[in-house]
């Protein structure tokens, strides 16, 4: 049993930098890749980013290639998301969700366990 909880989110100018924590408990949290999400009213999730369970591969969806950077601590089994060069366009609410698959990252419904979100708003 993995539980995740989201933070950092907030409202911030275009341009402008945050940083993102997805800290999970449970000691299997080590054997699951995680991924970041992203949705806004009416719309489906979006993956924005992935890392696999020992952080040696991450990948971005080509909307944020550049602007954001994914990264894991086991030790502390923490999974944050950097996040730079904010645009209007990213303002959404954030997920990050964990799962035991070994493909289909950017697929929301192959994730095993969401944590509750954190609202980025991106002021133009």
């Amino acid at each position: 049993q993995v539980q995740l909880a989201d933070s950092g989110g907030g409202l911030v100018q275009a341009g402008g930098s945050l940083r993102l924590s997805c800290t999970a408990s449970g000691p299997s949290f080590i054997y699951y890749a995680v991924g970041w999400f992203r949705q806004v009213p009416g719309k489906e999730r979006e993956w924005v980013s992935a890392i696999s369970a020992n952080g040696d591969l991450s990948f971005y969806a080509d909307s944020v290639k550049g602007r954001f950077t994914i990264s894991r601590d086991n030790a502390k089994n923490t999974v944050a998301l950097q996040m730079n060069n904010l645009t209007p366009e990213d303002t959404a609410v954030y997920y990050c969700g964990a799962t035991g698959g070994g493909t289909g990252w950017g697929i929301p419904a192959l994730y095993d366990y969401w944590g509750q979100g954190t609202q980025v708003t991106v002021s133009s």
